[in-house]
């Protein structure tokens, strides 16, 4: 169970994003002290204003953690040194060779060498390939002077936040935690133990980063194998949704996944090829995982023919065509465009002459990214603006969307999320994609 109402330990945390500012929350409410760091100015200020800059994360916590003398957001690391422990929630994204970008990581802990002490516990949080905490983090920190294990703590304990999921939260999620030694597990179960409710002990590091793998792993070939179902059961002419819940019926040995325009979010479209990466270490290719990747990859390429052949049989060409994508966030009711196939599928689409506009309740505008900078505001849905449109793309499935106005209303539609299931007039106009 986690303690209450402690305030002899203060925890840093390393990005204040959809992994760093739950945890921040979990911490806070268990009654440690909280410093959190980002290098994000912007959400730095809006934290201590007491404002979230996520929206499935209550307002009005962080409102109340704002005003508290245990919660404070900084940008200064030199204010490393000042916590018990440091847990690093920074992004672990790929680069255009697909292979691991860990410059994030690298970058948090070359400052948090510089202000290393005696005692402290490291621990990374974001997901990453095995060997990652001991073969990179562990050489960078010990330029400090300090040894790990013996003088500072060393852990990985991954995170499994899934954002918008209501059924969950961070204390409830039970969390993997794996010491470089005995020692620093020890002292990362006494930390994580303030926030989360259910804490599981492995042997390593290796154990941990190896778990969050194999999770995302395991989700990704089998969201690849419903992903090709679709394409094949669609020129059988079959109902893959129909397919899947008339399986969903066999009370064991059967777990549904769903189809879609392809996979977003910061784990799944990436585990994967970190471990790909990996195994060529080792002089092992990792076919299977690798073509399932391949397979959830080309998904918004699916969407772009099926739009394409739509328009077709309505004797109108993409190049041209007036598009709107409804849902630009990877899963529904978020704010999290991280790998969003939306985002792809705009840029598919815009290179094939389409006019791409997009609608998102929860993303007003677009940001800049890595690799995207579409600068893009999100249009208001009325009945006359749908009727300007020759398709619209269900891309994000929102509970928002009135999905029986959306048909009333569009020339055309493209569902990629079986949205329009229950929608009974209009069905002509209704492509699955």
């Amino acid at each position: 169970m986690r303690k209450k109402s402690k305030h002899d330990i203060t925890v840093g945390i390393v990005g204040l994003g959809y992994v760093g500012l739950p945890l921040a929350r979990e911490f806070y409410l268990g009654g440690a002290s909280v410093l959190g760091f980002d290098i994000n100015s912007v959400a730095v200020k809006m934290i201590n204003r007491g404002i979230s800059p996520i929206k499935h994360i209550q307002g009005n916590l962080i409102a109340s953690m704002a005003t508290s003398d245990r919660f404070e957001a900084t940008g200064d690391m030199s204010r490393l040194s000042e916590p018990d422990a440091i847990l690093i929630a920074v992004p672990t994204p790929l680069t255009e060779n697909r292979e691991p970008d860990m410059t994030y990581v690298e970058a948090t802990c070359e400052a948090i060498s510089k202000y290393l002490r005696k005692g402290q516990l490291v621990v990374l949080e974001s997901t990453t390939y095995p060997g990652t905490t001991r073969e990179l983090m562990l050489p960078i920190l010990e330029r400090s002077g300090l040894k790990a294990g013996h003088d500072f703590h060393l852990a990985y304990s991954p995170e499994r936040e899934d954002p918008g999921n209501k059924d969950f939260r961070t204390a409830t999620i039970p969390k993997v935690v794996g010491g470089i030694n005995k020692a620093s597990l020890k002292r990362a179960m006494e930390v994580y133990a303030y926030a989360i409710e259910t804490l599981i002990p492995v042997s390593s590091c290796e154990i941990a980063e190896a778990a969050k793998i194999l999770e995302n792993t395991y989700r990704c070939i089998n969201i690849a194998m419903v992903n090709e179902l679709k394409m094949l059961f669609d020129r059988m002419n079959i109902d893959v949704w129909e397919v899947i819940r008339a399986a969903s019926t066999k009370p064991f040995g059967y777990k549904a996944f769903y189809p879609g325009p392809g996979l977003g979010g910061h784990c799944i479209p990436i585990d994967p090829f970190y471990l790909t990466w990996k195994a060529r270490q080792y002089g092992l290719a990792t076919r299977f995982i690798e073509l399932a990747g391949e397979i959830n990859t080309d998904m918004p390429h699916f969407v772009v023919q099926k739009s394409m052949d739509a328009l077709n049989a309505k004797r109108k060409s993409l190049n041209g065509a007036k598009i709107l994508i409804l849902g630009l966030a990877y899963k529904p009711d978020i704010d999290d465009v991280r790998e969003s196939p939306s985002l792809e599928l705009i840029g598919l689409l815009r290179n094939k002459g389409a006019k791409v506009d997009y609608n998102d309740p929860y993303l007003p505008q677009t940001h800049r990214q890595r690799e995207y900078d579409l600068n893009m505001k999100s249009k208001r849905l009325t009945a006359t603006m749908m009727q300007k449109y020759d398709l619209v793309i269900i891309s994000t499935n929102h509970s928002d969307y009135d999905y029986d106005w959306i048909v009333q209303h569009a020339e055309l539609v493209v569902d990629t999320r079986n949205a329009t299931s229950d929608v009974k007039k209009g069905r002509k106009k209704i492509v699955k994609a």
